[in-house]
């Protein structure tokens, strides 16, 4: 998916190239295909080759995944994944990352707060 999101356009023979061809190609087009197959890109045909794109930008597929790995692994709390995130040894937030994600809950308690009042 990556390659598609990088080009917007492939054929199977690019995104193999520009995986550096530790897969085979054969392998590459079954990839394709079911990636098709689950609605995550379509095709198009030109002279025979099939063109790949994927279906919808990369920050809406990211937000989907995630929502769906939330759900998964741990049963729809976001609370438990951002918990996990922080308190995994392998990646170190920076000073500068932790106080973006404290600037992003703030702003989410306080959509939270105007979300309440125009309840009353």
């Amino acid at each position: 998916m990556d390659v598609l999101f990088q080009k917007e356009t492939a054929t199977a023979r690019d995104v193999w190239s520009a995986l550096g061809e530790n897969r085979t190609y054969s392998t590459i087009r079954k990839i394709l295909s079911i990636l098709e197959e689950k609605g995550h890109i379509t095709h198009r045909t030109e002279g025979g080759t099939f063109i790949y794109s994927p279906k919808e930008k990369r920050e809406a597929a990211a937000s989907s995944a995630m929502g769906r790995l939330v759900d998964t692994f741990f049963g729809g709390s976001v609370e438990g994944a951002v918990s996990s995130l922080l308190g995994n040894a392998n990646r170190k937030l920076s000073k500068e990352e932790l106080e973006r994600i404290g600037k992003m809950i703030d702003e989410a308690k306080q959509q939270t707060r105007k979300g309440k009042k125009g309840e009353s």
